[in-house]
């Protein structure tokens, strides 16, 4: 049996929840969870990796348990993220570790490999997009309209997606069989979402997602550069990021693996075996180095 321990870390003057399992002497996998959930997503998965891998699973601050701080208090953005995340990192002394990216976990993911390129041993990206091929106009029309002017139409349509229906349907659309999908999730997430305040921190993070395409060369340019194994283990019926995202990867990493597997954003929940055994498949012949 694996025993995940449940943490706190002071970074910043904030409060940061992580799980963590696993060896402390062997290779590490930080998981970068997505909208609107947290580490909560990585919890059946990370029992499945730790009888290997050291495994660091935080909430980025505003997500899960960790703080929340308003907005006037804090400047929400994938930035800040990204640098809470390395600061924790380096609070626990991981230099090196390969990375899980789902979702928003994408670009705080692509900005720690961006800023230290050295520390970046594989990438695994489950729906974790990196190209403007991947961003399904379906959905992303109403976030492009709310980048281009904030008014109380496009704010309205964003906060749409902060509603228990639309979280359940993030968990649900394209799922197979949707029996498999607990009800806990989207009723987790949502509680926390509808934190006092929590609101704006969400508008804040979505307006700032408009700086991740920008950043999609320098993305590409470090791939084709530092050529770090990759594995994309893709839900191909998610119609959020679709499975262009997916196969986009190969144009600047011909090795990189990709797997569309029958599933929709949170693939965890539907397809844990296959996804699992295709990380433990990929992670086995990326041979990582030790932590």
């Amino acid at each position: 049996m694996v025993n995940v321990h449940h943490r706190y870390a002071t970074v910043q003057g904030h409060e940061l929840f992580y799980r963590e399992a696993g060896p402390p002497d062997a290779p590490v996998i930080v998981l970068l969870h997505g909208f609107p959930t947290s580490s909560f997503m990585f919890r059946h998965l990370i029992p499945e990796l730790a009888d290997r891998y050291h495994v660091i699973a935080p909430d980025h601050l505003g997500f899960g348990l960790s703080d929340a701080p308003p907005v006037g208090d804090f400047d929400y953005s994938f930035d800040a993220l990204a640098d809470l995340t390395a600061q924790l990192l380096a609070g626990l002394g991981v230099t090196r570790y390969a990375i899980y990216v789902q979702d928003y976990g994408a670009p705080v993911g692509w900005r720690l490999a961006l800023k230290d390129p050295d520390a970046i041993t594989a990438i695994i990206t489950q729906n974790g997009n990196g190209y403007e091929a991947g961003l399904v106009e379906s959905f992303w029309g109403a976030a492009r309209a709310y980048w281009r002017e904030q008014n109380p139409d496009t704010i309205a349509a964003i906060r749409a997606a902060f509603s228990l229906e639309m979280i359940k349907w993030q968990y649900l659309h394209g799922v197979p069989d949707p029996s498999l999908v607990s009800p806990d999730t989207w009723h987790h997430d949502h509680a926390l979402v509808s934190r006092p305040g929590n609101d704006r921190v969400q508008l804040k993070l979505l307006l700032d997602y408009a700086t991740n395409l920008p950043l999609y060369p320098r993305l590409h340019a470090y791939l084709r550069d530092r050529r770090p194994p990759l594995l994309a283990v893709w839900g191909k019926n998610d119609e959020i990021f679709g499975p262009a995202g997916a196969e986009a990867f190969v144009a600047d990493l011909p090795d990189a693996q990709v797997h569309l597997v029958d599933g929709g954003h949170f693939l965890l929940e539907s397809a844990l075996d296959e996804v699992a055994g295709l990380i433990r498949g990929f992670l086995a012949k990326a041979d990582l180095p030790a932590g």
